[in-house]
């Protein structure tokens, strides 16, 4: 099993920052894709960026240019840098790992509320 830890969550204006981290711990090394995913009211959840263990990123259209992923091996740790944000990113952002068997551990989610 893999547990998740998200943080760094908040309130912030349209044109701010925010850092998001995910401390995961258990079965680390059967972890196979760490990413960031969020669901707004009334959508489905949606992907919003991943990082292999072997560092290779991947995201999705509406953030490239403002947001990165990035993770830190010795700490177990996964963050989701979000810059320019806007209303349209808030949503509550959820961090999941997905095992080489292709399962899937979800933390509790972290909310990101952008004002305009």
């Amino acid at each position: 099993q893999v547990q998740l830890v998200e943080s760094g969550g908040g309130l912030v204006q349209a044109g701010g920052s925010l850092r998001l981290s995910c401390a995961a711990s258990g079965r680390i090394s059967s972890v196979a894709v760490m990413g960031w995913y969020r669901q707004a009211p009334g959508k489905q959840r949606e992907l919003v960026s991943t990082i292999t263990s072997t560092g290779s990123t991947n995201y999705a259209d509406s953030v490239k240019g403002r947001f990165t992923i990035s993770r830190d091996n010795a700490k177990n740790t996964v963050f989701l840098q979000m810059n320019s944000l806007k209303p349209e990113d808030t949503a509550l952002y959820y961090c999941n790992a997905r095992m080489y068997s292709y399962r899937d551990y979800w933390g509790q989610g972290t909310q990101v509320t952008v004002s305009s």
